[in-house]
């Protein structure tokens, strides 16, 4: 029995085994017209750009590092594949008629949509059908390069955000929707046992407590490797300790569903069922996300000067009174709740902090563009 992904293998094998797989198929009467798309962050490239009516076979790959899909519209029609897995392949066979189609990644509201996983596919009649081949043919944009007009240099895209509302410090203890993240923490690989072990007792549980602290960061998304960040946190823990925490450099090395796309990045759909970074955060959406390293102080004394810092302006996850997670998919709640986790880097000791980490939320906050 052949499954999608089989049948795509063997249609991707084909085209290798043709010269490379770079150019669509030549269409023979009665056979489809197969065309490769590769799917990454954030672009759709299509090994043609140009098709002649009548079906077609599009072998899709995903060779980015978080889960996308394939979706086609146009004329009256809207098709689509389900969520491919990094790695993964799919198909999808259409009978098209002339005209321009859009073919995009669905993801997230569309968000991976907006951060430029579009092109678009031209179908002529079958006499005349003639295309230019290659990846990257007919791919309208990446991310870094989102203006409308080729050789413009794009904006750098920066934010400001600041912390308001309630803070709370979130310490160790369950993670209250254990039945959603449970089949998707199974996908997580080597990292399985260490994330069950952390939704019996782990930082993204109810157990909060309200202190009081500042937060106040500047962010650019320049993509690639020139992301930046600068901004201060400053909190009273639960303990009485006072805390302080300097961001001044971005993480860039990515590992297996935790992409850090270069460092910053305005405009996210992760986390929760999405299978993109730790199922132990309800799924959102964010204004901004960033992995950050920075000084931190207790007590007015360094205990490190190699933080890690995971930060985002997020929507809302936690109710107003008692700041229980109030769902499993918060993604069409309003932005507003700024979230700062710190961590120690990987091989030194635990902060003196319940479970060893510093888990704090401002809950009201806000953002505005930053110039470059």
């Amino acid at each position: 029995m052949n499954t999608p992904r089989t049948t795509a293998a063997r249609i991707v094998t084909g085209l290798l085994l043709a010269g490379g797989l770079v150019a669509a198929a030549p269409h023979q009467q009665g056979n489809p017209t197969l065309v490769s798309a590769k799917l990454s962050e954030w672009k759709v490239e299509l090994s043609q750009a140009t098709v002649p009516a009548g079906k077609v076979t599009f072998a899709i790959t995903n060779a980015g590092n978080i889960p996308h899909a394939f979706e086609f519209e146009g004329l009256g029609m809207e098709r689509k594949t389900a969520l491919i897995q990094p790695g993964l392949m799919d198909t999808l066979t259409l009978d098209l008629k002339p005209g321009m189609y859009e073919i995009y990644c669905p993801v997230g509201a569309d968000s991976h949509k907006h951060l430029g996983m579009e092109t678009q596919l031209k179908v002529v009649r079958a006499t005349g059908a003639s295309g230019a081949s290659g990846y990257g043919q007919g791919s309208r944009s990446e991310r870094g390069t989102m203006s409308e007009h080729e050789g413009m240099a794009a904006p750098v895209k920066g934010i400001r955000v600041t912390g308001g509302g309630a803070v709370i410090q979130i310490l160790p203890g369950p993670f209250p929707f254990p039945d959603s993240a449970g089949p998707i923490l199974k996908s997580f690989g080597e990292e399985h046992e260490a994330l069950e072990s952390q939704s019996q007792n782990g930082p993204y549980s109810n157990n909060v407590t309200p202190i009081k602290g500042t937060f106040l960061f500047d962010a650019w998304d320049k993509g690639a490797v020139k992301d930046s960040v600068n901004g201060v946190a400053e909190f009273t823990s639960q303990d009485g300790a006072k805390w302080k925490l300097v961001l001044d450099r971005v993480q860039t090395t990515d590992v297996p569903h935790h992409p850090k796309f270069g460092g910053v990045i305005l405009g996210l759909y992760y986390h929760g069922a999405t299978g993109v970074h730790t199922p132990l955060v309800p799924t959102i959406n964010s204004a901004v996300a960033a992995w950050t390293i920075g000084r931190l102080y207790r007590n007015g004394t360094l205990v490190t000067d190699n933080a890690y810092a995971h930060v985002m302006l997020l929507s809302r996850t936690r109710r107003d009174k008692d700041f229980s997670l109030a769902c499993w998919d918060c993604s069409r709640n309003k932005i507003e709740e700024l979230q700062l986790q710190v961590t120690p880097a990987p091989g030194e000791p635990k902060f003196d902090a319940p479970g060893g980490f510093l888990f704090v939320n401002w809950e009201r906050s806000s953002s505005r563009s930053r110039a470059n």
